[in-house]
């Protein structure tokens, strides 16, 4: 009851959404190795460890299975660079609604990021795993979803 409290806060007090995501179609196996995640209305993703190789280009496909409206329940993916300050990001992020919850001054600590995805609305990312072995976080930066543990970590070696 309480997450559906707060959906309807965040809801009534945010501005409409500048920009919505495209629903993506798949790409050639050259875009990268695939991995799919989903995310649904309890704030979870599906997939909270990703094993890849130093140097692998991996492309994170996120469905998002929710039924609350896009206004108060979308998800993103954004992977960040080894060492980043998660909890800085995502709390500069519930500020950054126009810029889809990425701070622009913190995007340099993004290694890749999708777009908003509502209900049933498919997105997805392709990035390069840093050649350095590591741990990469990914978190959704929709406010309150990283706290409620939407969240997951890229480990290279």
């Amino acid at each position: 009851m309480f997450l559906a409290s707060l959906a309807w806060v965040v809801l009534l007090t945010m501005p409409a959404p500048v920009s919505t995501p495209e629903v993506v179609q798949d790409k050639p196996a050259s875009a990268g190795r695939l991995v799919e995640i989903t995310g649904g209305d309890d704030m979870k993703y599906n997939v909270t460890s990703i094993s890849a190789k130093p140097g692998e280009t991996l492309r994170i496909r996120l469905v998002s299975k929710g039924t609350l409206p896009k206004i108060a329940m979308a998800h993103n993916v954004v992977v960040l660079k080894a060492g980043a300050k998660q909890i800085d990001f995502v709390n500069a992020a519930s500020q950054a609604r126009a810029t889809d919850f990425i701070p622009p001054d913190m995007k340099d600590q993004v290694l890749g990021a999708t777009t908003l995805a509502g209900p049933g609305e498919t997105v997805e990312v392709v990035f390069k795993v840093p050649a350095a072995a590591g741990s990469y976080p990914y978190v959704c930066t929709f406010p309150g979803h990283f706290a409620a543990g939407m969240r997951g970590t890229i480990v290279a070696k």
